[in-house]
C-alpha cells in the first residue's frame, strides 16, 4: 500500500556520503524533529532528473528553506557514490543526496517502479513529499512519464 498524507514515515536505512565516506542514515534521523522536503527520482544522471528535477530544487533551495523547511533531500535507487557524484556535478550543496541503494525504502513507501523494460531494474517512482517530524503532510506522485507535481516549483507552491 502506498504511503499517504497523515502516515508516519516508515523505519528504513538509507546512505549518504560524509567526509569519512559512506554513512548509514536512518529515516528517523532524516525526518525526526524537522520539516523535510524529500523528492525522489528514477535515477541519478538520467535526462529529466538531471535537466529539470534536481536543478529545480537547487535553484529554489533558498526559497524552500525560507518557508520553514529544515532540510531538502533528493533520493534515488542508486548507490551512495553515484548520488554523491551527481550532487557534486549539479552543485547541489544545499541538498542532502540520499541513496536508497537496494530500493528498500521506495518499496516500503509503496512507491517502487519496475523499470526493467528500460534496463534499469527496480527503481523509485518520481515523487515529492513534505514531512513534519516524520509524518507526511503532503505527497505528490507523478503519473508515468510526467514531471509536474513533484517539481520544486509545485512543492514551493504547497509550502
Amino acid at each position: 500500500m502506498t504511503i499517504q498524507a497523515g502516515d508516519r514515515i516508515p523505519d528504513a536505512m538509507l546512505s549518504v556520503m560524509t567526509r569519512e565516506g559512506p554513512s548509514p542514515l536512518s529515516t528517523a534521523d532524516l525526518f525526526g524533529g524537522k520539516r523535510v522536503v524529500l523528492f525522489s527520482v528514477p535515477g541519478a544522471f538520467t535526462p529529466t532528473c538531471s535537466a529539470k528535477h534536481l536543478p529545480g530544487f537547487v535553484g529554489h533551495a533558498e526559497e524552500i528553506l525560507s518557508r520553514g523547511v529544515d532540510e531538502i533531500a533528493c533520493m534515488a535507487v542508486n548507490d551512495v557514490f553515484v548520488m554523491n557524484a551527481w550532487g557534486k556535478s549539479a552543485n547541489a550543496d544545499s541538498i542532502t543526496m540520499v541513496a536508497d541503494g537496494n530500493g528498500e525504502f521506495a518499496r516500503t513507501l509503496g512507491l517502487e517502479l519496475d523499470a526493467t523494460t528500460f534496463g534499469m531494474g527496480q527503481r523509485s517512482q518520481r515523487f515529492a513529499l513534505i514531512a513534519d517530524d516524520g509524518v507526511v503532510t503532503k505527497l505528490f506522485v507523478e503519473a508515468p512519464g510526467e514531471f509536474r507535481v513533484s517539481s520544486a516549483e509545485h512543492v514551493l507552491s504547497e509550502l
